[in-house]
């Protein structure tokens, strides 16, 4: 499992990427199209036309990391996102079945327990 602290956030482009775009490129897409800060600490996913390619920017003390996977069967299968929305927030747990393979369309979160109030 994917552990991330509460305060960094996960972003996922609904719009396909070209995989050749590097650190450089990505940055400047996440900066002026999805008017988000780049240098924040969040992490931005990018997945490719044919959904098997999937990249993730951030920013980590002082540099880039940019994190590539490519699936040699299958394909990332991400939520339904709105058609006006160019990027869709994901949870940690998210991620990790994204990246694993796991069609999160069809996922079910349960929902949390809470106390009865007076």
């Amino acid at each position: 499992m994917l552990m991330l602290p509460p305060s960094v956030r996960i972003y996922l482009a609904s719009e396909p990427v070209d995989m050749r775009f590097g650190i450089d490129r990505l940055m400047g897409l996440v900066r002026h199209r999805h008017a988000l800060d780049p240098f924040s600490g969040h992490l931005f996913v990018f997945i490719s036309r044919r959904r098997n390619r999937a990249k993730v920017l951030f920013w980590d003390q002082g540099g880039f990391v940019l994190y590539y996977k490519r699936l040699e069967a299958g394909r990332f299968r991400p939520a339904p996102m709105a058609a006006d929305a160019s990027t869709v927030a994901l949870s940690s747990t998210q991620l990790a079945m994204l990246l694993s393979g796991i069609d999160i369309s069809r996922v079910r979160k349960p929902r949390h327990w809470l106390p009865k109030t007076n």
